[in-house]
């Protein structure tokens, strides 16, 4: 059974932001609402000073506390490990994240990308948002991704919560998560973590990889591995097996 794993090269990483924005232009993600983010922080005292950057997502954890908090069966665990959301079922309780360790679930308290429903100009002589979407021919807003709409509303209604599905909808096309494929350095490596001759089983067998609070037992399916290391391997994406 394929079971999806990430692997996140630090070395290779060089802090872009690129996972972020390719994430909410895939999943049409309102303003303020970020389901691939960061971990950074400083250290040292100028001009010593070194700069750490760790991206993070959804862990799609093996022992999902989400999983286990959700009363309706809303987020729930798929055949090959990836930690999904059933919109129709989320009631907004929100116990999901307050049983998270990773703060990578956000619920939508109001309308979702209601900006681009307004039909008022900012100014005299310009066009409303309702006006620009209709120019160029979209849904909902400007930017909009219907593909997104293949496994989730394209975009989440207001009382429930979203988070990264590992961009579901892209693996049942065979096509790797987003995030993995604009990412410019490849240092996103995605595959089938039960495969030992994927790339992400090569990865975790060469370098020790650390994951996010792995003390508390979640076994989260997002690996990290080097930050510094002089050895080196061809570049990949990874693939779906």
């Amino acid at each position: 059974m394929t079971k999806y794993a990430m692997v996140i090269d630090l070395q290779r990483c060089a802090g872009c932001g690129g996972c972020i924005i390719a994430c909410k232009n895939e999943n049409n993600l309102s303003q303020g609402v970020s389901w691939a983010s960061k971990i950074s922080w400083t250290v040292g005292t100028f001009p010593n000073v070194r700069f750490t950057y760790i991206p993070t997502l959804c862990n799609h954890c093996q022992n999902a506390p989400c999983v286990a908090a959700c009363p309706t069966g809303a987020m729930y665990k798929t055949e090959n490990g990836i930690t999904m959301l059933d919109t129709d079922k989320c009631i907004g309780c929100r116990y999901c994240m307050a049983a998270c360790p990773y703060g990578v679930i956000h619920f939508n308290a109001t309308e979702s990308q209601a900006f681009w429903k307004d039909d008022t100009a900012l100014m005299a002589g310009t066009s409303s948002p309702v006006e620009v979407t209709a120019a160029v021919g979209a849904k909902v807003m400007p930017y909009y991704n219907p593909e997104r709409e293949a496994t989730l509303p394209g975009i989440r209604p207001a009382g429930t919560v979203e988070k990264c599905t590992f961009c579901d909808h892209r693996l049942e096309e065979g096509l790797l998560p987003y995030c993995v494929e604009a990412c410019p350095a490849q240092a996103r490596i995605f595959g089938d973590l039960d495969d030992p001759s994927s790339d992400v089983s090569k990865l975790i067998s060469r370098y020790q990889p650390m994951r996010l609070r792995e003390s508390l037992g979640t076994e989260p399916k997002v690996y990290y591995i080097r930050g510094f290391h002089p050895g080196s391997y061809k570049k990949t994406y990874g693939g779906l097996g």
